[in-house]
């Protein structure tokens, strides 16, 4: 097997960035809402309420400045690497929007992009809409390039192994005489629970996927410490009807539960998020410390992969894989715990849009 450490990233002659977009300013935050949520017949007061958590950190959503210091540290690593290719980044639902970017790529002659999507895991939510915004992207768009998405990387050693520090360090801050029996909250977005079931080509991927990273890091944790913790995987971000089953339990409800079971701590592991965007700063950093306040239980929150370097080196990694795989090598795949290295395109039927068939790129069927 060759590993890819090579620093040619033919065919690509561009590197995308594919995030989700947040408000920068007090007045785009309703609109940014209703990008977010257009098609769900969600009322504009609820969007209101909503909007009252990006208020609280004066109406900016801290997502965008996110990716424009992971952008710099890309374009660093990738310079430092001797890798000549221009880095782009567009997003989801707020400037500079994905549609815009590809237009810019058309208008500088780029012909093949490889795309790394701010998005770790399998689900509609996670993988298929991204993929969907990507086909809508280049619709109609004169010599748009060739886009093509970086595989899932959940359980890539450059996301896992910061992740494994930062719980690490995340316990460090807990009182000498509640750390040993910590109880490790792994945290992730909720989604319908129909949409985890119909999540990968067999369903049931997404809580999988987040159940086996869970696992190394209580692992490594152990390895490191001596005590294997407690752990459950919890949710956080709940935006769906009360008629409709999604992904339970809650981190405030959690937290509840562990401090009545007797736990003397908690540390809140945000595995399902890449940087400390608005559902860690709020829901995490805000709301479920309030709840452990108000539990009296002590209660730290692990650091997510952000600009570590050994996550930005990540997408160097996958994209001179995909590249070398693109170009007919065999090529070794980095991974850690219980599932294999992920496919380069999304398999038949996987993760489908829960309202319907849309086109998408980066599929097998495409």
């Amino acid at each position: 097997m060759q590993p890819a450490v090579s620093r040619d990233a033919t065919p690509y002659d561009a590197l995308l960035l594919v995030s989700f977009g947040g408000p920068e300013a007090p007045d785009e935050v309703v609109p940014f809402l209703e990008n977010v949520t257009r098609g769900r017949g969600i009322p504009r007061e609820r969007l209101e309420a909503v909007g009252e958590h990006y208020f609280l950190f004066g109406g900016r959503s801290p997502i965008n400045d996110q990716n424009r210091a992971f952008l710099a540290a890309l374009r660093q690593d990738l310079a430092g690497a001797g890798i000549d290719l221009p880095v782009y980044w567009g997003n989801r639902n707020w400037d500079p929007y994905l549609r815009d970017t590809v237009q810019q790529m058309a208008a500088d002659g780029v012909t093949r992009a490889a795309c790394f999507v701010t998005s770790a895991y399998s689900s509609y939510s996670s993988c298929r809409q991204y993929r969907e915004n990507l086909a809508d992207a280049v619709e109609g768009i004169e010599g748009a390039p060739v886009l093509e998405k970086l595989r899932h990387y959940f359980n890539h050693p450059g996301f896992v192994e910061p992740m494994v520090d930062a719980t690490l360090a995340a316990l460090a801050e807990l009182p000498d005489a509640v750390r040993e029996k910590a109880h490790l909250a792994f945290v992730t977005h909720s989604i319908p629970e129909s949409m985890n079931d119909a999540s990968g080509p067999d369903g049931g991927a997404y809580v999988e996927q987040h159940a086996s990273v869970a696992e190394v890091i209580v692992e490594r944790v152990r390895q490191e410490t001596g005590r294997r913790h407690a752990h459950r995987l919890v949710f956080c971000s709940r935006s769906g009807a009360p008629h409709i089953p999604w992904l339970e339990p809650d981190i405030n409800d959690h937290l509840e539960a562990v401090a009545a079971d007797g736990a003397p701590s908690a540390v809140m592991v945000p595995i399902g998020f890449v940087s400390d965007h608005m559902e860690v700063i709020y829901d995490l950093d805000t709301e479920a410390l309030a709840t452990a306040e108000k539990l009296d239980l002590p209660v730290t929150r692990a650091a997510t992969a952000g600009v570590d370097p050994r996550f930005v080196a990540m997408v160097r990694d996958l994209l001179l894989e995909r590249a070398g795989v693109e170009r007919g090598q065999e090529v070794a795949r980095a991974s850690v715990g219980s599932i294999a290295p992920m496919w380069d395109r999304c398999p038949v039927g996987c993760c489908p849009n829960p309202r319907g068939e849309r086109p998408a790129l980066c599929g097998q069927d495409r």
